[in-house]
């Protein structure tokens, strides 16, 4: 299959910044401009959308604009935002966290987890667990059902969400895995065949940033995809790109999350880059992925 044509004109804009694998690249200078750029993005109403300190970790909480004023019955998603555990925060992710919650209708607490290079591994999991504990013990108190919570991300925060769900087996109802970056020793050929949206160099980069210089590469809490307990994860969806160097390994994750028993859909989106997601703008396959979520907590959870 080739590049949908959307993905051709996103991948010319995209090609006219820096590249993070770039000598001298000023990470703090293109965090500012992320959130410049997000500070411009149309944003959807919800009935509350709430800056929350959960035990030192800050995180937004957002009830979709169904629920009005009261309380949701609505299931809890734990979402674990992507950009190369380097990038991304509340408000670069804050109308993509509304859309959530808003075609799921479910209640969204955003994480705002430590990042590299200031904060390498393993940080942002460890952030994870402390909101997902501040959850679980205070969500009620404001309007959130616990009973069943999903923990969902995408890129970098889809493997902070897979390991979320191994770190506690049985804890979530279901998981969501958007085009998840999984392995870092970079082991499959879709690195050397495809550059949609994230080149094998800027992954190796991100890879060095998150896990430093020392860290086992094969820590199932670094690479997932690797895990002996893969078993332990509920019903998942793997949602992936089919020109993302991320596609090979997604495919992976999934056959041996099913071949682990779990029960586990894969869709790959044609024509495809990484990063298509979150962007409705430019893609009209990002609100397709989303209604697919929404369809599949609908029957799982």
């Amino acid at each position: 299959m080739v590049l949908h044509p959307q993905a051709e004109a996103a991948m010319a804009l995209w090609a006219r910044g820096p590249r993070v694998s770039d000598p001298g690249f000023d990470v703090d200078a293109q965090r500012r401009l992320a959130r410049e750029q997000a500070a411009a993005e149309p944003r959807e109403d919800v009935a509350r959308a709430e800056d929350v300190d959960a035990d030192g970790v800050p995180c937004r909480l957002y009830l979709p604009a169904e629920a009005g004023s009261g309380t949701t019955g609505a299931t809890a998603v734990v979402y674990l935002h992507g950009g190369g555990f380097v990038f991304g925060d509340l408000e670069t992710h804050d109308a993509q966290s509304r859309r959530i919650a808003n075609r799921t209708g479910a209640a969204v607490l955003t994480v705002h987890y430590r990042r590299p290079p200031e904060h390498r591994f393993p940080a942002a999991p460890d952030d994870v667990d402390t909101a997902l504990a501040w959850l679980l013990e205070h969500g009620p108190a404001a309007g959130v059902d616990t009973g069943r919570p999903v923990v969902l991300g995408d890129s970098a925060g889809a493997n902070l969400a897979l390991v979320a769900a191994l770190r506690h087996p049985g804890t979530f109802a279901a998981a969501v895995l958007v085009y998840p970056f999984v392995d870092p020793r970079m082991r499959f050929e879709s690195y050397h065949r495809e550059a949609g949206g994230l080149g094998a160099d800027d992954a190796a980069w991100y890879w060095q940033q998150y896990a430093g210089p020392s860290a086992d590469l094969a820590d199932p809490d670094l690479a997932p995809i690797d895990s002996p307990l893969l078993g332990t994860l509920p019903p998942s969806l793997v949602q992936a790109a089919e020109h993302d160097p991320l596609v090979d390994e997604d495919v992976e994750l999934a056959r041996l999350m099913r071949e682990a028993g779990v029960p586990t859909e894969l869709t790959t989106y044609a024509g495809m880059v990484h990063g298509f997601w979150r962007q409705p703008a430019m893609f009209d396959a990002a609100e397709e992925s989303l209604a697919e979520i929404a369809d599949f907590l609908r029957r799982t959870v």
